[in-house]
């Protein structure tokens, strides 16, 4: 799945989307029903006329949010002497993007109807939450998290 879709949907709700990629685990089991309110919310966020689908036009505004937010911290970053200067090629390449809003709309809509509803918003991060689930009950712990990660070479 992009991480571009992350970052516009819902990477930052998801507790253990950090650990799965190597940080730290979370301290407590995630119940599948916790894991659905996250990326609804994130959906939600996304769904700005609220009618149950995500258009074009509500990915690319999403898109532009999620953009300025990741300028703004890589431009705190870089900014090493806090003076909010930086040379027009440092910002140039911290605002590079390798995800296009076309990208995500091809990968998500399954029913190629030009819009991603809620059940193919959920189906890849559920299909992760399945994977991460090893005994199947609904939740998923620190130690299944650990286990995933060891397992498919994380950090």
């Amino acid at each position: 799945m992009p991480k571009c879709l992350f970052l516009v949907c819902a990477a930052a709700t998801l507790p253990f989307a950090s650990a799965a990629s190597g940080q730290a685990a979370p301290s407590k089991p995630i119940p599948r029903a916790d894991f659905l309110k996250k990326i609804d919310a994130g959906f939600a966020t996304v769904d700005a006329n609220h009618d149950g689908a995500l258009t074009k036009p509500e990915l690319e505004a999403a898109e532009r949010r999620a953009l300025q937010q990741r300028l703004q911290a890589q431009f705190k970053q870089m900014d090493t002497n806090h003076d909010n200067q930086l040379s027009f090629a440092e910002f140039a390449a911290a605002a590079r993007s390798n995800v296009s809003v076309d990208q995500i709309t091809q990968k998500l809509d399954s029913n190629h109807d030009g819009k991603i509803s809620i059940d193919e918003f959920r189906a890849p991060q559920l299909a992760t939450f399945a994977k991460l689930d090893a005994n199947n009950d609904g939740m998923v712990s620190p130690a299944e998290i650990q286990a995933y990660a060891k397992a498919h070479g994380a950090r």
